[in-house]
């Protein structure tokens, strides 16, 4: 295909932003002036020439619920790779011979932004290059409001004919309603779609998705099978009008309906969890009299305190830890709740005035946690995952329910390890650090979660 090729009027970026456009977003790009369109929902913020393509659903389930200034996405494409192969042709289309290339020549990841903030919009698009855009953002939004995350997709540059052409296929495969922001095309059989002002009549061994171009017939007894696209005849190239955002419904994923993050299954996690337990349960377990002894001393019985949280599935288990709070808590509770300093469904507040004197070390120390290696032996928590929640606060996002019940709660997580307190910002970071845990399940980040809660009860013991 050559540079100038289109598709009912379209160049292969105009289609890329129009595939956009009919889920809401508007597509950015640093030094190209247009219109910030008041109707989007959400604005893209591409590189030129790029042209990606990925699922939004886990996206915008954090764009909604942490509610970031910008959210920057390491979109990871596995069909890049360092080898190429490339078709050359003459000036008529012919073939002429294929050219390889080796080492280089494309980068599996791209880097985007997502961002519901104009302001935003229009630093990155004042910006000459995507790398004077990115410092720009990263000087202007505090570091609280940038969220990363990586996403896996496919992206195409738009300056290479080659690229552009499998964008086309890629997009005619994924894309099924293209009227929704391309006038004067009809749909003429199953996934092919052609312009109104063409009569082509099909045999029956044409199979979609197929798009066919503007002036472009095909004859009854020709075969064509998708997914392709068939360019306009340049003679007949008609002038495609611009995007009437008014009119677009917006194919956004509902956060209900969302897709949870692909669990990865981990055979050996659970035995891994049992061994772990037993080794902990057996170095700590002559701490237990000792524990029990003191909160007896202070504040009598029972020694253990057992909550009702939801684990894998929604199943529901009494979550065990040593009781650190006095036994008329739950009535001190209502009286402090405008104190309360969280900004979600959880309560916290500090230095707060429910916890016993051994309550206060029994949590610094985060002793009071002990117990719940019993629940990852009987299988309702593992060592490493989700803080465990009760079923009031999961139903705060049903998106982040689903995710965070597809794995068990841990005794352990990045939440545990990585929170700041900050007012006005603990929910989200809970939510963000659930999900990361989700997506990134592995070994690997379960050791480095183990080895930093340790260094962290280290610290506080050396600091005694």
């Amino acid at each position: 295909m050559s540079a100038e090729g289109t598709i009912w009027g379209l160049t292969p970026t105009q289609v890329h932003d129009r595939f956009w456009a009919s889920r809401g977003v508007q597509v950015v790009r640093p030094g190209e002036p247009s219109p910030i369109v008041p109707f989007a929902e959400l604005f893209l913020l591409l590189a030129p020439g790029a042209l990606a393509i990925f699922r939004p659903a886990r996206l915008l389930d954090m764009m909604s619920w942490v509610d970031p200034d910008i959210l920057a996405v390491r979109l990871h494409d596995p069909g890049r790779g360092e080898y190429a192969e490339r078709v050359r042709s003459d000036a008529n289309g012919r073939f002429l011979r294929f050219e390889r290339h080796y080492g280089g020549m494309d980068s599996r990841v791209l880097r985007v932004g997502l961002t519901a903030d104009p302001e935003v919009v229009r630093i990155w698009q004042a910006a000459p290059d995507p790398l004077t855009a990115w410092r720009r953002l990263r000087s202007s939004i505090r570091h609280s409001a940038r969220y990363s995350v990586k996403l896996q997709g496919r992206f195409f540059n738009a300056d290479r004919p080659g690229e552009s052409s499998r964008f086309l296929r890629e997009i005619v495969r994924r894309w099924r309603r293209p009227d929704a922001v391309i006038d004067g095309i009809r749909q003429i059989g199953d996934g092919i779609w052609a312009s109104q002002s063409d009569g082509t009549a099909l045999s029956q061994a044409c199979r979609g998705p197929l798009w066919i171009g503007a002036g472009r017939t095909i004859s009854e007894d020709a075969v064509a099978v998708g997914p392709a696209v068939l360019l306009d005849d340049a003679s007949k190239r008609p002038t495609a009008p611009p995007i009437q955002w008014l009119s677009i419904e917006p194919l956004q994923e509902s956060l209900a309906a969302a897709q949870t993050p692909t669990i990865v299954k981990r055979p050996f996690k659970r035995p891994f969890d049992i061994l772990f337990s037993l080794i902990v349960l057996a170095f700590t377990l002559p701490l237990y009299p000792l524990i029990a002894l003191a909160i007896m001393l202070e504040d009598g019985l029972p020694i253990f305190f057992s909550h009702q949280r939801e684990t894998i599935g929604g199943r529901t288990f009494g979550c065990l830890k040593f009781r650190s709070m006095r036994k008329d808590a739950d009535i001190i509770k209502s009286k402090l709740a405008a104190s309360n300093k969280a900004d979600g469904p959880q309560f916290f507040i500090p230095d707060d005035p429910r916890l016993t004197r051994v309550g206060r070390v029994l949590r610094n120390f985060q002793l009071d946690e002990l117990p719940q290696f019993i629940n990852v032996l009987l299988g309702d928590m593992s060592v490493v995952g989700p803080r465990p929640s009760p079923f009031k606060e999961n139903q705060y996002c049903p998106a982040w329910r689903e995710a965070r019940l597809s794995v068990r709660p841990g005794v352990t997580g990045l939440w545990q390890i990585r929170r700041t307190r900050a007012e006005g910002t603990d929910f989200q970071e809970w939510i963000k650090y659930d999900i990361e845990y989700v997506e990134r399940e592995s070994f690997l980040l379960d050791f480095m979660i183990i080895w930093k809660t340790l260094f962290l009860v280290i610290r506080k013991v050396n600091r005694l």
